[in-house]
């Protein structure tokens, strides 16, 4: 098999492809993940996730690349990660009690053969949170590298309503159903 290289140097991705328990490395792309003026947050998820597959293949191109961005945007905003707790706790009360879409573009580039691509989707209803709550949160968990400024697979779970997501693992930075599909397409053997 041709080795299998994870385009990113997210502990979180790096995690969940764990999971899969297939080997791989982790080489970050260094691409600068910036805006592009009109670009819609579908569109900026699956180009950024193919930059950063693209970036790494050009330099490994014997090797299976996964690319994974997610985009987080609430009623146009794009929620991008805080970077520090007052940007979180203003992003978690701009959430307080609406409806937020979680986009995670994922590509896997082959040596032979077109790239897979695939944009997963997670809408997440938060309810209502006083400031206090928003506050003994971030305290808690520090979630400032995290878009929407949460971590769902820790205490974040307690700020929303509801999850509507055809994958628990997009909304966490990179889909498993559809990544482990793709990989057994490439010829890596999955249960």
């Amino acid at each position: 098999m041709p080795p299998l290289i994870l385009a990113s140097s997210s502990r979180y991705r790096r995690a969940l492809l764990e999971r899969l328990r297939v080997p791989f490395t982790c080489i970050a792309s260094g691409l600068a993940e910036a805006h592009v003026a009109g670009e819609s947050a579908t569109d900026r998820a699956v180009r950024l996730a193919h930059d950063k597959a693209e970036a790494v293949g050009v330099l490994h191109p014997d090797a299976v690349v996964i690319g994974s961005d997610q985009v987080a945007a609430c009623e146009g905003t794009v929620l991008d990660k805080p970077g520090d707790a007052a940007r979180c706790r203003a992003q978690l009360a701009h959430l307080s009690g609406r409806t937020a879409h979680f986009y995670t573009g994922c590509v896997v580039r082959r040596a032979a053969g077109a790239p897979l691509l695939h944009l997963d989707t997670t809408t997440v209803v938060f309810r209502t949170l006083a400031a206090a709550e928003i506050e003994r949160y971030v305290a808690a968990e520090q979630p400032c590298d995290c878009a929407g400024g949460f971590k769902a697979e820790g205490l974040g779970i307690a700020l929303f309503e509801r999850i509507e997501s055809a994958d628990p693992t997009g909304l966490i930075g990179l889909p498993l159903i559809w990544l482990a599909a793709a990989l057994r397409a490439s010829g890596y053997r999955l249960p």
